[in-house]
C-alpha cells in the first residue's frame, strides 16, 4: 500500500509541476524551466515531517525509466540532421567522453589523494553524459538554433552509453584492481553494436506484429499494438543487458527504427494517432518523476555530506564547496576546449575548400559548453558504485564522490538556466529552416491528391449511369477545389496567393464555428440523455480530430 501511496503522490507532483509551469510567468519577471521546478518539489516532499522518502535504486531506476526516454527521443530525433551531424555527435558522444575520463579522473585523483584512481575514473564516467531532456526544458522549445540542437540531443543519446560503458570498467578495476585498454576497447566496440543490432532487430521485430493484429481486429481497436509498444523499449533494453550489451543503445536504436517502422503504409492512421499521444503523455510523465526522484535525493545526499563535513569543522565545508567548483570548472573547461578545437579543425577544413564563415563562432562555442547539463544518468551511475571491496571494506571515495556528482548535476542546471538565457538574448531567431521543403512537399502531395481524384473519379463513372456520374463528377470538382485553392495559395504570385489566404481564413473561421457548434449540441444531447457515452465519445473523437487537423493546418500556413 505505501508503494501505492507513492506512486499516487509522485504523479499528482508531475501533474502539480506543469501547473505551476503554466502560472510563474505571470508571476515572475524570468522564466524557471519545469526540470527545475520538479527538482525544487521534490526537494520539498523530502522534508522530514511528510514521511515520504523513496530509496534510490540504481538498477531498477535504469531499468524502469531511461529505456522508455531514450526510445521516445530516439523515435523523435530527426534522422536527416542526425546522419547529417553525425560526425559532430560522434566526437562529442564518443571522443569528449573518454577525453574527459582520462583527463578528469586524473584531476580528481591528484586534487583529492583519498579518492583511488579507479573510483576518481568511475566519478568521471557518470559526470561525462549530458542530458537532453534538462537541456530542452532549460532553453525552451525552439530557441537554440537547430542544428545546434540536433547535435546536443544526439550527443546525449549515445554519451549515455560510452559514459556507462566506461563506468562499468572501472567499477571492475576498483574491485579487481586490474584494467587492460585493449580488451576495454573491443568490449566497448562489441557491446556497442550489440545493443544498436538487438534494439532495431526487437523494434521490427514488434512492429510488425501491430499491423496484423489490427488487421485481423473487427472493431480496427489499434489499442493492441499500441500496448506492444509500450513494451519494445523494456523487450530492448533488458535483453541487451542479458546478452552483456548495451541496453542505453539498444532502446535508442529500437526508438530510431520505431520512427521508420510507424511511418509505412501497413500502419493504421488511428494506431499512429493513438502511439503518438499514448507516448506524449508517457514521456512527459517518467520525465517529471526523474526529476522530481533527483529533488527527493538531493537534500539526504547533500545535507548528510555537510553535516558530517561541519562536525570536522568549518574548514571541511569550504573544502567540499571548493571540490565541487574545481570538478565543475574542470568540466566545462575541458569541454569547452574540446569544442574549441573541434571548431578550429572544422575552420581549417572549410578554408582549404574555400568556403568562409562556415563554422560557429565563439558564441555557439559557448552554448554548445554550457548546453552540456548532467541529469538523471548521473546520479543514477554514481549511486550504482558498490558500497564495498570484496573483501568487505568499505570502498574509499564512495561516498564523497556521490556528493560530488550530486552537487555538480545542480550546478550544471543552475549555469544553464543563467547562462543559456545570456547567450540567447539578441540571437537572431531565424525562420523555419525547413519552411521551404514544406512548401514543395504540400504542393507536390496537393497535385498527387488532384490526380488521385481524377482518375477516381474516371473510375467509378464508367460503372454509373448517366445521372449518377454527372453527380460524381461534380462531387469531385468539389473537392477538387479544395487542393486547386490550396496550390493558389502556395503558388509564387502574390495577388493569388493573399486572395486564397484570405478565403483559407474565412473557411476556417466557418469550419470552426461549425464544430463548436457540433460540441455544444453534442453536450446538450448527453445532458438530456438523448445520447448514451459511446456515441457521444465517438461523434466527440471525430470533432476533435477535425479542429485538431485545423489548427496546425493554421499554424503551417502562419509558420
Amino acid at each position: 500500500m505505501e508503494i501505492v501511496f507513492t506512486v499516487l503522490i509522485l504523479m499528482l507532483a508531475v501533474a502539480l509541476s506543469g501547473f505551476v509551469t503554466s502560472l510563474l510567468p505571470n508571476a515572475l519577471p524570468f522564466t524557471l524551466p519545469l526540470p527545475l521546478i520538479q527538482i525544487a518539489i521534490g526537494a520539498c516532499l523530502a522534508w522530514p515531517g511528510f514521511g515520504l522518502h523513496v530509496s534510490f535504486d540504481p538498477e531498477l531506476f535504469m531499468m524502469l525509466f531511461i529505456p522508455p526516454l531514450l526510445f521516445a527521443d530516439g523515435w523523435r530525433i530527426p534522422k536527416r540532421e542526425f546522419f547529417m551531424q553525425r560526425r559532430a555527435i560522434l566526437l562529442l558522444a564518443l571522443g569528449l567522453v573518454f577525453m574527459t575520463v582520462g583527463a578528469l579522473g586524473w584531476f580528481l585523483h591528484v586534487m583529492i589523494p583519498v579518492m583511488p584512481l579507479p573510483v576518481a575514473f568511475a566519478l568521471a564516467a557518470v559526470l561525462s553524459p549530458t542530458d537532453a531532456v534538462a537541456l530542452s526544458g532549460i532553453a525552451g522549445k525552439g530557441r537554440i538554433p537547430a542544428n545546434l540542437m540536433h547535435i546536443l540531443e544526439g550527443e546525449a543519446l549515445m554519451n549515455d552509453a560510452s559514459g556507462l560503458v566506461a563506468l562499468k570498467f572501472a567499477i571492475a578495476a576498483a574491485l579487481t584492481g586490474v584494467f587492460s585498454l585493449r580488451a576495454a576497447a573491443i568490449s566497448f566496440v562489441l557491446i556497442a553494436v550489440g545493443g544498436l543490432v538487438i534494439g532495431a532487430a526487437i523494434s521490427w521485430l514488434v512492429t510488425s506484429i501491430p499491423g496484423r493484429v489490427v488487421k485481423l481486429s473487427e472493431d480496427d481497436d489499434p489499442a493492441a499494438g499500441v500496448i506492444l509498444t509500450l513494451l519494445i523499449p523494456f523487450a530492448a533494453y533488458l535483453i541487451a543487458e542479458r546478452f552483456g550489451c548495451s541496453g542505453i543503445l539498444a532502446a535508442v536504436s529500437a526508438g530510431m527504427m520505431m520512427n521508420f517502422q510507424s511511418l509505412r503504409e501497413g500502419i493504421p492512421t488511428a494506431a499512429r494517432i493513438r502511439m503518438t499521444s499514448t507516448w506524449t503523455m508517457i514521456e512527459f510523465v517518467f520525465n517529471g518523476m526523474v526529476f522530481i526522484l533527483l529533488g527527493l535525493q538531493f537534500p539526504h545526499i547533500i545535507g548528510r555530506a555537510l553535516i558530517e563535513a561541519h562536525h570536522d569543522g568549518l574548514q571541511q565545508v569550504g573544502l567540499l564547496l571548493g571540490y565541487v567548483a574545481a570538478v565543475v570548472i574542470a568540466l566545462y573547461g575541458l569541454r569547452f576546449a574540446w569544442v574549441w578545437v573541434l571548431r578550429w579543425v572544422a575552420s581549417r577544413g572549410a578554408a582549404k575548400q574555400g568556403v568562409a564563415n562556415a563554422v560557429p563562432g565563439v558564441r555557439t562555442v559557448a552554448m554548445t559548453t554550457i548546453g552540456g547539463v548532467r541529469g538523471a544518468i548521473t546520479l543514477a551511475g554514481v549511486l550504482s558504485l558498490p558500497e564495498v571491496l570484496p573483501n568487505g571494506s568499505e570502498l574509499p571515495g564512495r561516498d564523497l564522490a556521490v556528493f560530488i556528482a550530486s552537487a555538480t548535476i545542480l550546478m550544471s542546471l543552475l549555469i544553464g538556466v543563467v547562462g543559456l538565457p545570456l547567450l540567447l538574448n539578441g540571437l537572431k531567431k531565424r525562420g523555419d529552416p525547413h519552411a521551404a521543403e514544406e512548401r514543395i512537399a504540400r504542393r507536390h502531395t496537393a497535385q498527387a491528391a488532384i490526380r488521385a481524384i481524377d482518375t477516381a473519379q474516371e473510375n467509378l463513372s464508367e460503372q454509373m449511369d448517366e445521372a449518377a456520374s454527372a453527380r460524381c463528377t461534380d462531387t469531385a470538382a468539389r473537392v477538387m477545389s479544395l487542393y486547386r485553392r490550396r496550390l493558389e495559395g502556395l503558388g509564387e504570385d502574390e495577388e493569388p496567393r493573399r486572395a486564397a489566404r484570405q478565403s483559407e481564413m474565412v473557411e476556417t473561421k466557418l469550419k470552426m464555428a461549425a464544430l463548436r457548434a457540433e460540441r455544444s449540441e453534442l453536450l446538450k444531447m448527453r445532458a438530456r440523455q438523448a445520447i448514451n457515452d459511446e456515441t457521444f465519445n465517438k461523434l466527440m473523437r471525430e470533432i476533435d480530430l477535425s479542429e485538431t487537423a485545423i489548427v496546425n493546418r493554421k499554424k503551417g500556413s502562419t509558420a
